[in-house]
């Protein structure tokens, strides 16, 4: 049932970047409307790139998006948990239409729901061959209040890493770049997940030539991806939709 949902994802997408406005449109509000049933996030996403749908055909976008945002206020009823990020999301919807007071009024919601720093600020596993990609990494998520870091260079010494963080019963989230110079990452996602489904596992991309690997890879587990040269924001909303996974 996943695979179909990403065949149909990737078949919208492939719709939109030929300018095939309607049929992708059509195929993001039929995704939408399923995961809406199932009070999952990614509805949010579907609505909004529908509406990315109807701004290329010259069309208002709005229905499209403050349907969004009233399925995120929704969301945020339900999971007090995840509300904070929920009614962060509605907000930017309103934002996009123009409608700047309730925009606020979502805003002023989201700072009764804090997310609790000690739980989220976990071991990360960075994994890549790039020494340079490993300190900006690094620097990226000291920035963000991670101060418990381990780094890898190849897929060998990621699987050490991790399987040993595992077995004294620590739950890590991990980088992982797609390209390693031994093992691909999709193979050790793979290897990962078989050993502790529930891992959350970031992968980094270098290029569009991974895609199908990378579609693959979340089809089995893995949580989000980021594509090199990703920004500090890119991976902190990487580390969010992981975070949010692992909550439903």
């Amino acid at each position: 049932m996943l695979n179909k949902e990403l065949e149909k994802f990737d078949l919208a997408c492939t719709y939109l970047r030929n300018d095939q406005n309607i049929a992708a449109h059509n195929l993001f509000m039929s995704l939408a409307q399923k995961e809406m049933k199932n009070y999952n996030f990614k509805a949010g996403l579907y609505l909004i790139l529908a509406s990315a749908c109807k701004v290329k055909q010259g069309k208002d976008p709005k229905k499209e998006l403050l349907e969004a945002a009233d399925f995120y206020v929704k969301l945020a009823k339900k999971d007090p948990q995840t509300a904070n990020y929920a009614y962060r999301c509605a907000a930017k919807c309103h934002l996009k239409v123009g409608q700047y007071e309730e925009a606020m009024k979502m805003f002023e919601q989201a700072k009764k729901y804090i997310l609790k720093p000690a739980e989220e600020k976990r071991t990360i596993v960075a994994v890549d061959d790039s020494p340079a990609i490993l300190m900006r990494v690094t620097s990226f998520l000291q920035y963000l209040g991670y101060d418990n870091i381990k780094t890898a260079s190849d897929g060998k010494g990621a699987l050490d890493i991790i399987t040993e963080l595992i077995k004294s019963g620590q739950n890590p989230i991990v980088l992982l770049d797609m390209d390693l110079p031994d093992i691909t990452g999709d193979v050790v996602a793979t290897k990962l997940l078989e050993s502790k489904p529930s891992l959350s596992i970031i992968l980094i991309t270098a290029d569009e030539k991974t895609a199908p690997r990378v579609r693959k890879t979340i089809g089995i587990g893995s949580a989000a991806f980021v594509q090199k040269p990703f920004t500090i924001n890119e991976l902190k909303n990487a580390l969010d939709t992981a975070k949010l996974s692992e909550i439903r």
